[in-house]
């Protein structure tokens, strides 16, 4: 399965715009920022299915860049796929400051690294089973 097939199957595709769980308007598969004019998403834009899919390319096109710049093992593509998917999700800065970062990067069993994908399942302290279901995909694709 691609990423871009990976991430739309938790986040779905909306074609108008809409205000996320967060209160921030959102369009396509979570893009909060248009890649090509750089302005925030606002009330009132529509796009089309392809638009969707190049703002998601271009979202996880830098998303790739930013964990290659923090991990420093090698990764393959499954690994690589999992971590994109996870990021997009919950950020960056959450990505910088996590213990599956640190054990990452110190060499930790594969399988020890993912495990800590599934604790990032949880809105305000309780499970959320949307989280939980991707959580679990990202740690079998994170394995492979």
């Amino acid at each position: 399965m691609e990423l871009k097939d990976f991430i739309v199957q938790f986040e779905g595709l909306k074609l108008e715009s809409y205000l996320c769980p967060a209160g921030v308007w959102t369009i396509g598969a979570g893009t909060t920022i248009n890649p090509i004019t750089k302005k925030p998403i606002v009330s009132g834009i529509t796009i089309t299915k392809d638009e969707a899919f190049q703002f998601l390319e271009a979202d996880t096109a830098k998303i790739k860049s930013q964990i290659k710049g923090l991990v420093k093992v090698p990764l393959n593509e499954n690994q690589l796929n999992a971590l994109t998917s996870f990021v997009y999700n919950v950020g960056i800065g959450a990505f910088k400051r996590s213990t599956l970062l640190k054990l990452l990067n110190a060499g930790a069993d594969k399988v020890k690294v993912a495990s800590q994908l599934l604790r990032w399942d949880k809105v305000n302290g309780k499970p959320v089973k949307g989280l939980t279901t991707r959580r679990q995909a990202e740690y079998n694709l994170f394995i492979k």
